[in-house]
């Protein structure tokens, strides 16, 4: 249908409209003519999705002056819900606009969803793939491998053809208008012999939808490569963001083991030997490197990376890097690896504490200055040096540094921040307490840091979920002031819910998950049979929420001690939601097809977790 909202016409590609989806279109209206931000509550089940891009793309077409729409999800399925709802309102708006509302959008993920090349398409996790991805891609080795066939010699090194070709095509590489989730792309890639992934990067700049993950905006290393030249006129909608502050926590927050100290003593150790054998060979390169640290790191753009080895950026939110040159004593590439050895023995004897400590960044910075002579200042450049000299060396399989990097990270963010962050070192995991297993955290307690960035860069951002309760709290939080803040209720217009709540099982023990009463083994016994029961009665599928990964796990350990999932899986096949997103995408997939085959499958999910909100059990995946 399409009617006139306050003078705006929208075009919304179904037959009627929920009350609830005109209010909702009302209030991002009125947070898009005033400019500012907003928070906004719709259950779900009510069509937010739609609703929000039905009125948002409609204000684009009304004020060509409006900027892009930045549409963040936490999820992949989420982002393929997102762009097949926008393939439809595509279709809907062509048909009475006709070519005037062709617009260009795409998803965007990493390399891992996206990459058409056979091997490297093959390897296992994300960070294989973007390794061995770089390998292919890095300026150097491509340098290497033209100057061999320039002189018609035999070469070792290998390229990504999809991606040679996309380069020779330079600004001509583009998509035509039209919407391409992440199948399309790998589709357009494999017909035009281009690299999605790369292809995808370059489109930000001109598409007037781009559909991504959270990190893509609130992780400063992710952030400042892939959305650093979006515009300010941008419209920013965090979907199903009743977890944000925790993704903004998590996106500045490090955690260390002794198993990553170990592997990043062995990582300093090679780069001592890659820096000895450039000596040797190449030490143009090194002298160099070094005359630019002199001139200034941030200021000469001397990370600024092209092709294939754009390695992840300072973990720093970008205004609060330094703009000045690198510490003296970090500057040789020999002097910096020294550096980070004995920042490393350092850490290594804190792991060695056998009670809970908890400090803040500012005694730690002082500990350290006492025991091993590091000051903060030489800290904050940890990582930005470190990526200098992973380039500088050519070293492109950045997954065998990784533990190395994670230590970098961890100095910079204690060097740079003191408000909003706590270190917490726990010598024992709480579930074996006799087995020592230290974990050193760098904790941020402050979830408006990443977010903030957001904020002020762009002139409207809207908070939006089916669950933001109380939905007065998430403005503090992430300290921003909503022009329009509103919680939306569910209209029904006919009795189609039937809810049952059990308060007694079967031998009339009350059963309750409140924390005093569920880790009690007559609860955790009667839900077992609540389960078995209904696996046995119900058709297709099942689904179960926790209130916890935590207690998920816990309860699923006794199931299968007592053999309670034995007997479900006679009626039944279980699958289970981790923490994992791969894992819980191929767990979910899994159960479909079950539920599709007729076998029939439970799915064990968290409350508020990866898959109770964005996506839907309809139908007989959940009776």
């Amino acid at each position: 249908m399409i009617f006139n909202l306050e003078g705006l016409t929208v075009y919304f590609p179904y037959e009627y409209v929920y009350p609830e989806q005109y209010k909702y279109m009302l209030e991002l209206k009125h947070g898009l003519d005033a400019k500012g931000h907003g928070c906004l509550e719709m259950p779900t089940g009510t069509g937010k999705t739609i609703t929000c891009l039905a009125l948002i793309t409609s204000y684009q077409l009304a004020h060509p002056e409006c900027g892009k729409l930045i549409y963040c999800t936490r999820t992949v399925p989420e982002m393929e819900k997102v762009l097949a709802e926008l393939r439809v309102l595509q279709a809907y708006r062509e048909k009475h606009v006709g070519k005037a509302s062709e617009i260009m959008a795409l998803g965007l993920s990493s390399r891992k969803n996206m990459c058409i090349h056979p091997r490297v398409a093959d390897e296992g996790s994300r960070e294989s793939v973007d390794a061995r991805c770089r390998r292919l891609t890095a300026s150097w080795v491509r340098e290497k491998h033209m100057d061999c066939v320039s002189r018609e010699e035999e070469t070792s090194t290998e390229l990504c053809q999809f991606f040679e070709d996309y380069e020779k095509e330079g600004p001509d590489a583009v998509l035509p208008p039209g919407v391409y989730t992440l199948a399309d792309l790998r589709e357009f890639g494999r017909k035009k012999g281009w690299c999605p992934y790369f292809l995808a990067r370059h489109m930000i700049g001109v598409a007037n939808v781009v559909v991504y993950n959270y990190q893509y905006l609130l992780d400063p290393k992710v952030s400042s490569l892939v959305s650093r030249e979006l515009e300010k006129e941008c419209v920013v909608v965090f979907d199903e963001a009743h977890n944000i502050d925790n993704v903004c926590i998590e996106a500045l927050s490090v955690n260390l083991r002794q198993q990553t100290l170990d592997a990043a003593g062995r990582n300093i150790t090679s780069l001592s030997g890659k820096i000895e054998r450039a000596k040797q060979t190449d030490a143009r390169r090194l002298r160099e490197e070094y005359a630019r640290l002199v001139d200034g790191l941030a200021q000469q753009g001397v990370l600024r990376r092209g092709g294939g080895e754009d390695a992840l950026q300072n973990p720093v939110i970008p205004d609060d890097i330094l703009r000045e040159a690198v510490p003296g004593n970090i500057r040789r590439a020999e002097h910096f690896v020294a550096f980070l050895r004995r920042f490393v023995e350092y850490l290594k004897t804190r792991m060695r504490a056998t009670q809970v400590e908890q400090e803040t960044p500012a005694a730690c910075l002082a500990h350290l200055q006492r025991s091993a002579a590091i000051d903060g200042k030489t800290l904050k450049f940890c990582y930005d040096r470190l990526t200098s000299l992973l380039k500088t060396l050519e070293i492109v399989d950045t997954e065998e540094y990784n533990a190395v990097s994670l230590v970098a990270d961890f100095g910079t963010l204690v060097g740079t921040y003191q408000a909003g962050f706590s270190l917490i070192l726990e010598p024992y995991d709480e579930r074996y307490p006799n087995i020592p297993d230290p974990v050193f955290q760098l904790c941020c307690l402050d979830a408006s840091l990443a977010v903030r960035p957001v904020f002020e860069k762009f002139q409207s951002v809207f908070i939006t979920s089916g669950t933001l309760s109380p939905i007065e709290l998430y403005p503090r939080l992430l300290s921003f002031n909503p022009v329009c803040i509103s919680s939306l209720p569910m209209t029904l217009t006919r009795e189609c819910l039937c809810p049952v709540v059990i308060t007694r099982g079967a031998d009339q023990q009350a059963v309750s998950t409140k924390f005093d009463m569920r880790d009690d083994p007559g609860v955790i016994q009667n839900y077992g049979r609540i389960l078995i029961d209904l696996a046995a009665t119900v058709p297709d599928g099942l689904v179960a929420f926790f209130v916890s990964y935590s207690y998920m796990e816990q309860i699923v350990s006794k199931w299968h001690e007592t053999g309670v999932l034995q007997q479900v899986m006679q009626h039944k096949l279980v699958f289970i939601e981790t923490q994992d997103v791969v894992e819980t995408s191929l767990a979910l997939d899994n159960y479909r097809r079950a539920c599709n085959c007729g076998r029939g499958a439970v799915f064990l999910s968290v409350a508020r977790g990866k898959v109770a909100e964005g996506i839907d059990f309809d139908r007989h995946y959940g009776r």
